[in-house]
């Protein structure tokens, strides 16, 4: 059940920016165009020739209401029907040379407003925390745009964040305690301390601009020669189902195989259903597992291992 605190908080948010971005003046930027009107001169600017039925669904917007809007935009000179057929719904439509340079006059107004009134008040680090807040709510709330998913390796203060990310993400879904922040904290001190030789290598997973998800290979550290660990593989929620997991392992697995490691192996939890399925189905097989009592939980181990 959703908190009302946090309902509270949603709107509280809705009514904070919908007052500081201007949606309540009389026009977009004082102009004569509402902001209906200016999101489908927008939508017309950046897809040219399109149509009514296409605008409506890219906005979420009812038919009628945009058939009115349009209507009014017609008579303004700003767009023009460019009749095909006999459905209006398929009728293209379009900017007129009028309708462009309205289109380029708000375009315009709207970056200046959003530098001045949001941005250029701001230091550097505060105006990087607002605009990674706003990519992340718009990455929770919608499909991404971009389905290009990126492997890099870490920037600066992003190992801190994995250890955040992860510690957090446990806890709230496993239960698991401070014990687990400890341990993968010390894990990735270890992996930065480790030497080059055999090779080591970690991957961060990015969705447009996002932390999707991360893994590291370095050697087993049981010192068997010629294995390789898989550690600390996990995907942020928001894209799990998107294949990041699969292509994290695969990159990971391809990178031993190359570096000249004969087996990789991993330690997990069979709880974690969703990781040991990307597992087995990588090829991985399970060689041992283990009782104990960790992070607060009664858990179960499990060593899987790859045979290179």
């Amino acid at each position: 059940m959703t908190d009302p605190a946090d309902v509270a908080q949603v709107r509280a948010f809705n009514r904070f920016y919908t007052r500081i971005i201007g949606l309540l003046d009389e026009g977009m930027h004082k102009t004569m165009h509402s902001l209906s009107e200016a999101r489908v001169i927008y939508e017309l600017s950046k897809d040219g020739v399109t149509t009514g039925a296409q605008v409506a669904v890219t906005l979420n917007m009812d038919r009628g209401q945009l058939s009115r809007i349009m209507s009014r935009l017609v008579d303004q000179g700003l767009i023009a029907n460019l009749p095909r057929s006999g459905d209006a719904r398929s009728t293209p439509v379009g900017l007129t040379p009028e309708g462009r340079a309205v289109a380029a006059r708000l375009n315009a107004m709207s970056d200046a407003a959003a530098a001045e009134t949001l941005l250029d008040p701001l230091d550097p680090f505060e105006r990087r925390d607002l605009v990674g807040s706003m990519r992340r709510i718009s990455a929770l709330l919608s499909e991404p745009e971009d389905n290009t998913l990126v492997l890099r390796g870490p920037r600066v203060a992003e190992i801190g964040w994995l250890i955040h990310r992860q510690a957090l993400l446990y806890h709230l879904e496993q239960g698991w305690n401070g014990e687990f922040e400890t341990l993968i904290t010390r894990i990735y001190a270890d992996y930065e301390a480790s030497s080059s030789t055999p090779p080591k290598h970690i991957w961060v997973a990015e969705f447009e601009g996002e932390v999707a998800g991360s893994v590291f290979v370095l050697p087993a550290e049981d010192g068997e020669e010629g294995t390789a660990q898989l550690r600390m593989l996990y995907v942020e929620p928001m894209f799990r189902g998107r294949g990041v997991g699969g292509r994290l392992v695969a990159e990971a697995v391809s990178f031993a195989r190359i570096s000249g490691y004969r087996r990789i192996m991993l330690w997990t939890q069979d709880c974690l259903a969703s990781a040991r399925s990307i597992y087995q189905k990588a090829g991985f097989v399970l060689a041992k597992e283990e009782r104990h009592h960790s992070f607060g939980a009664d858990l179960n181990g499990q060593y899987w291992v790859l045979e290179l």
